[in-house]
């Protein structure tokens, strides 16, 4: 059994198994998560959706490592996370998962450039043979003749593609983005997901996104939808290319 469970793990880029979540307030008990299961296999676009409160952020940092459930596993690529020291956790989670939030959280004294070697600099002492990578993926995202401008001289949809290069320069096998078009007036939201649906396609990298945005859900290949901390229901919307 405990064979037939490793070739099962390999075969998914994520699981997470009956995660819950609780938050002690004062003397009552908050349950976030109630037993979420959920499989994603490589190159996958899955957007999670639902009504404000009912967890989508949690899950997705769970799914994450930034934060722990109160009960279950997240095994990611087949490791699971549970047994990792916090040294351990924060080298694998820099490897292995990029973040792309709402608020882009680029440095203000720092280039376009610098802000995407940014994760670069933490792991590699010899990080400046990656700037051809960071020139590249700057041009992927379309900003290519800005990458020496500051936050301050940037769109903001400039910020957020920024904010992309950066999760991406680690090659990780999983891109995660928590409401990523939040600030985004509509034309620079479908640039944004057109811009992920390109990189999916040419990286093959997983993306796993909260949003509210229905063109985002009208593209992925799965959408989950959640409600009281549980997943109320799930939609195939494309077969996976």
């Amino acid at each position: 059994m405990g064979k037939e469970e490793n070739m099962t793990d390999k075969k998914y880029i994520l699981e997470a198994r009956q995660i819950e979540k609780q938050y002690q307030s004062g003397p009552e008990i908050l349950q976030v998560l109630k037993g979420i299961d959920l499989r994603i296999q490589q190159g996958e676009i899955l957007v999670i959706m639902g009504p404000s409160g009912v967890g989508k952020s949690t899950l997705l940092h769970i799914i994450g490592t930034l934060d722990k459930p109160s009960t279950g596993q997240i095994l990611i690529n087949g490791q699971d996370t549970s047994v990792l020291k916090e040294s351990e956790m924060s080298r694998f989670r820099n490897r292995n998962i990029g973040f792309v939030f709402q608020f882009h959280y680029l440095l203000p004294e720092f280039t376009a450039l610098e802000n995407v070697l940014i994760p670069r600099m933490i792991t590699d002492q010899n990080w400046e043979k990656d700037i051809p990578h960071a020139k590249e993926l700057l041009s992927e995202v379309g900003i290519s003749e800005r990458l020496n401008h500051r936050p301050s001289e940037l769109s903001g949809g400039e910020q957020q593609r920024v904010a992309v290069a950066r999760a991406l320069i680690n090659n990780p096998k999983l891109v995660l983005a928590d409401e990523p078009t939040g600030n985004l007036d509509s034309n620079n939201s479908l640039a944004l997901f057109e811009l992920i649906l390109n990189l999916n396609q040419k990286y093959r990298q997983t993306f796993v996104i909260v949003t509210h945005n229905e063109m985002f859900a009208s593209r992925a290949n799965r959408v989950i939808h959640l409600l009281d901390g549980e997943i109320e229901r799930e939609e195939k919307i494309r077969i996976q290319e």
